[in-house]
């Protein structure tokens, strides 16, 4: 108990020292965003044959007419209030469409990491086990295909074959198909809420859609978390303790799964962390090739319309989850491992 206490006093202490990144986070996406060539009002005025004032009163809207400095004051402010200000895309909130899209990206990601540990980790104990055999130099092969096809590529695979040709995925088109209602939003994860409303059809059908973007997601990080598991686990079959409990007599499996994998895991944990942030902020190309309703995708609609808001609250609310979940993930090393300090 006494050593969670000291474990969760770290993680405060890390968190607070992660907001000065996160203030260098905001005020870089608003200076970039400025920079960029293009300008939104333009944009937003029905094209470059709007007329001048037209132009003019949508730059006063947007408050481009004031100098930089003071945008980025006024800028500050309202995120310091939790206004992440208004997207001229949709005409709503930017927390609100946030908060509207960014179950879809979680439960993508999340199914898609949950694949990849269930993937990856065997495949990396396996390997360790019979190192140089021809299943090391299979694993470590089908690594690096999966790094080196993106992600797009993989996905238009996997639409052609399992949609186009053996015609069992279904219509590459968002969460659920046109023909199903939705559930009454509890957790804004469609698995879960059809399960809750006790709709079986309405899960099979949400589960259906989510299976081949979560593949394609894994594809891309399984060789990550199996190359690092492979690595931890010949380490630890290597170290005196393994050697010890073998001389002492105990099982083969008990000793690569009580004592090896157990000391092999800790690294596993801090790359599924980074891994799960990096999926979660780059998984645009995954929502555009199967329309899934995301953050990821929605912050490339702004970016492509100069539409400042969201790509800043996108940028911002990405910042703040990567800082969320390495603390989360140094909390969790810290008890799975007394001895290491965060």
């Amino acid at each position: 108990m006494k050593s969670f206490g000291a474990t969760m006093m770290r993680a405060a202490r890390r968190f607070a020292s992660s907001l000065p990144a996160l203030f260098g986070v905001l005020v870089f996406t608003f200076l970039l965003m400025r920079v960029l060539p293009g300008d939104p009002a333009v944009f937003f005025a029905s094209g470059p044959n709007a007329g001048k004032e037209e132009i003019e009163v949508i730059r006063k809207q947007m408050g481009l007419d004031k100098p930089i400095p003071e945008q980025l004051v006024h800028y500050l402010y309202d995120v310091g209030r939790g206004n992440l200000g208004k997207s001229l895309m949709t005409g709503q909130s930017v927390t609100t469409d946030l908060r509207e899209r960014l179950p879809a990206s979680l439960e993508l990601t999340l199914t898609a990491l949950l694949i990849a540990l269930v993937s990856a980790v065997p495949l990396g104990v396996i390997a360790a086990l019979r190192p140089g055999s021809i299943i090391d130099h299979g694993v470590r092969l089908f690594c690096a295909l999966g790094v080196c096809v993106p992600t797009f590529v993989s996905g238009l695979l996997l639409i052609y074959v399992f949609y186009y040709l053996l015609g069992l995925a279904p219509d590459p088109t968002g969460r659920i198909d046109v023909f199903t209602s939705l559930p009454p939003s509890r957790t804004g994860f469609l698995t879960i809420d059809f399960l809750l409303a006790g709709d079986l059809d309405g899960w099979w059908v949400a589960f259906r859609q989510l299976i081949l973007p979560a593949v394609t997601m894994a594809l891309f990080v399984i060789a990550p978390l199996a190359r690092i598991t492979r690595a931890s686990m010949l380490v630890s079959l290597g170290s005196d303790f393994v050697r010890t409990a073998r001389s002492v007599g105990l099982s083969w499996w008990r000793i690569v799964v009580t004592y090896a994998l157990r000391n092999a895991i800790l690294p596993v944990i801090t790359i599924a962390g980074i891994v799960f942030s990096t999926m979660l902020g780059a998984n645009v190309l995954v929502e555009k090739v199967y329309s899934w309703p995301g953050v990821a995708s929605y912050a490339l609609d702004a970016l492509l319309s100069s539409d400042y808001a969201p790509v800043q609250g996108f940028v911002l609310l990405m910042a703040s989850i990567f800082v969320v979940v390495n603390l989360l993930v140094d909390v969790l090393y810290g008890i799975a491992d007394p001895r290491v300090s965060i």
